[in-house]
């Protein structure tokens, strides 16, 4: 099974959630980048859990450059990071094989590799992987700030509960319970944690939805067809783990507009080009307007609950109750945060390189 992304910059992923490390491969990454190392462990900050509200499994996740970075600058060779787990606590998934959990990867990884996978805390499947992620965006950020282009996501949505758009909230995070559901709305913050309270103490958990916002991306980046910005994201985001549902600007709402609402007039200049109206399309066919880009991504509820659930146990081959202890979340979405704006990251890189944008 392999775990790429991207063409220019290409992305490998190895590790498993209860293995020794989980980490990333970089080939492509120009020489020369200098690695801001507060930088890179600041994102990592973000992604990690221990919150009142996440996993209580607590990873320093410091960020090892095995390779292909000297004095804290890329050498344009194959880059190796790799970040050690430390709080895994195997003894919780004892269930499994036999009793895969509704809702996860147990089944299915079980079946494909004929028994022969570790299932443990998700696996190669785990989120516990998208720590790479940030790290590799935390490194190949310093790409992207002379373009001009700025990734800022928050949560968007926990069930009921929706923020106000970006551009309308405090910067962020105005006070604790924003930085806690890592939501830029005080109001939607402090209901969020309502939400997910009641959840958590209900022995259940709760979906939620992440917003992103990019700026800055210069006009006419991207590629036409399978490359061009939207699908690419969309790929992105879709690999993120429960991610179930993304959309772009203004998403299915088009349905009940016409094409005179829809459409987004040029102004400006003929040598600065822009699309004038509220909130236009910041990509085309594929290529970047100029116009900033919206995209929001659902996430399911997670799958790990206290709750009793019943379930085919393989090995008696009845269906059972299972109640799964350990460590997990009740909301994904604050978490995914740093996720999502990193998948932006990493994709734009690529795009930017292939397009000429950026020297190689």
């Amino acid at each position: 099974m392999h775990m790429h992304l991207g063409e220019r910059i290409r992305l490998s992923l190895f590790g498993t959630s209860h293995g020794p490390r989980v980490g990333a491969v970089l080939t492509g990454v120009p020489a020369g980048i200098q690695i801001d190392s507060d930088a890179v462990q600041q994102a990592m900050n973000t992604r990690r859990p221990g919150g009142r509200y996440a996993s209580k499994r607590k990873e320093p996740d410091v960020v090892e450059f095995l390779s292909g970075v000297v004095n804290e600058q890329t050498t344009g060779e194959d880059i190796e990071l790799s970040i050690a787990n430390t709080d895994a606590k195997s003894r919780d998934y004892s269930f499994l094989p036999d009793h895969p959990r509704p809702g996860h990867q147990d089944m299915v990884m079980h079946k494909r590799t004929n028994g022969e996978a570790d299932l443990r805390g998700g696996g190669s499947s785990s989120a516990r992987l998208t720590a790479a992620l940030v790290a590799s965006a935390a490194l190949l950020s310093p790409l992207l700030e002379p373009l001009g282009i700025h990734c800022e996501a928050h949560v968007g949505a926990i069930g009921s509960v929706e923020a106000a758009s970006m551009e309308n909230c405090p910067p962020r995070w105005e006070n604790d319970d924003c930085k806690e559901m890592r939501c830029r709305d005080p109001v939607a913050a402090s209901k969020m944690i309502e939400t997910v309270e009641h959840h958590r103490m209900n022995r259940n958990s709760i979906g939620s939805r992440v917003d992103l916002q990019v700026s800055g991306v210069p006009l006419g980046l991207g590629e036409p067809w399978f490359d061009g910005i939207e699908p690419a994201l969309a790929r992105a985001m879709m690999s993120i783990p429960a991610a179930r549902g993304v959309v772009f600007g203004r998403g299915f709402n088009v349905v009940k507009m016409t094409g005179v609402e829809h459409n987004d007039a040029w102004g400006g200049s003929s040598e600065h080009p822009m699309l004038v109206g509220e909130k236009p399309d910041g990509v085309i066919a594929g290529l970047s307007t100029g116009s900033p880009i919206h995209v929001s991504v659902a996430f399911k509820p997670p799958s790990s609950i206290a709750s009793e659930q019943h379930t085919l146990n393989l090995a008696s081959g009845t269906i059972e109750p299972l109640v799964v202890g350990g460590r997990h979340d009740p909301v994904l979405g604050p978490r995914a945060v740093a996720v999502v704006e990193a998948m932006a990251k990493i994709i734009l890189s690529d795009l930017a390189l292939r397009g000429g944008f950026l020297d190689a």
